[in-house]
């Protein structure tokens, strides 16, 4: 008969689900490493803010336009924009709109389910006619295809919904920097006590989406409906950005015959735990436009620690990606916690099985993550 402390012992990453069971993180607990989280998640922090903003500005103002060529200016076009924006000095909003598609296309959660139904068609036709009312062309091209301009509204709903996460989590990440600036975090479980306070916090915040229309406001995605922060936008993010992702373009085959792809999404594993760093700054590799972003805003505390590197700034952005990695894991570690069944110093033996089984199953995911790299 095994026992559950032998089968504990069985699991490759078993190290991990001690550390979990005793209060720990999956990051290991050091002066470096809580300043390079810390330093990276200020970054992100800031960069998430400009997101967010952006993605609900694209949401309440840019929905149903069929060529929004200026909706990354959040309505204020000037020229001196205009020639930042082409001369790529600005932040990179397409990473934001990657996130959200592999939200969307991976699906999970009450928005996903919502979108799906007759109640979302038809408040999306009563949008689709106020906003096109005396347009007979468009009005007669939703007749010939009923579900374009519906699948536009719902993508508007993803950005909304992203839009609203992302407020929410770079507040957090913002304020745990302020919290390392006057010395009241020093540890590894301290910064995922902190990710996860904030996560229980806003857990039941109302996801919602309204535009309006010639003064009239018309709910998308109503109150009523009851979309939460945490089960409708934070797990299927976690799952969508986390763990699956997207096969990135030049690292791997799209040719069906190739079978470098997994014909099953569930089995994807190209998300933020999983990426290699080193191809980070490659034509095609979403996760660049993120680094990139992050470089701007990294405090001095943490650049510093890049310069020394033994390459330097050379290589900046894969520095980058590697502490990145290491702060999305504590984040990781403040969601696994905070939906473990039970207590982590629960008594009970039903209890401890019951935390066990859970905790197994995310070590099986994280078999062929970075979690060891970034612990080595």
């Amino acid at each position: 008969m095994v026992t559950l402390k032998n089968k504990q012992k069985n699991h490759p990453l078993s190290e991990y689900i001690k550390r979990l069971q005793t209060g720990e993180a999956l990051l290991a607990d050091s002066p470096e490493n809580v300043l390079e989280v810390v330093g990276i998640l200020k970054s992100y922090g800031v960069v998430l803010d400009a997101y967010s903003k952006n993605l609900i500005y694209i949401a309440e103002n840019q929905f149903l336009v069929f060529f929004p060529f200026f909706k990354y200016f959040n309505g204020e076009i000037t020229w001196q924009k205009l020639l930042r924006h082409w001369w790529h000095d600005r932040i990179n909003f397409e990473y934001a709109e990657y996130c959200m598609k592999a939200m969307m296309w991976h699906g999970g959660g009450g928005l996903d389910a919502y979108l799906d139904t007759k109640e979302f068609q038809q408040r999306a036709q009563a949008v689709i006619k106020a906003k096109f009312a005396n347009n007979p062309l468009v009005m007669g091209l939703n007749q010939l295809f009923p579900d374009f301009l519906i699948e536009q509204l719902r993508v508007s709903s993803y950005y909304s919904g992203l839009g609203q996460f992302w407020r929410v989590m770079a507040d957090i990440f913002l304020n745990l920097s302020d919290r390392y600036d006057r010395g009241e975090i020093q540890t590894i479980p301290q910064v995922v006590d902190h990710i996860k306070a904030g996560l229980v916090a806003d857990a039941l915040r109302p996801i919602t989406y309204a535009v309006k229309i010639n003064k009239k406001v018309y709910d998308i995605i109503p109150k009523s409906l009851g979309l939460t922060f945490l089960a409708d936008t934070a797990l299927p993010y976690v799952e969508a950005v986390f763990f699956r992702g997207t096969p990135f373009l030049g690292t791997v085959s799209y040719n069906a015959q190739a079978y470098q792809i997994p014909p099953d999404q569930a089995r994807f594993q190209y998300g933020a735990l999983y990426a290699d760093p080193l191809p980070i700054g490659g034509a095609g590799i979403p996760p660049t436009l993120l680094m990139q972003d992050m470089r701007h805003y990294l405090p001095e505390y943490l650049h510093e620690i890049y310069r020394r590197s033994p390459r330097g700034e050379d290589d900046l952005r894969v520095q980058i990606c590697m502490t990145f990695q290491k702060s999305m894991f504590c984040v990781t570690t403040a969601a696994i916690l905070g939906l473990m069944p039970y207590p982590a110093d629960t008594q009970e033996p039903s209890e401890q099985k019951a935390n066990q089984i859970y905790l197994e199953k995310w070590m099986d995911r994280f078999t062929t993550s970075r979690l060891v790299d970034v612990n080595s």
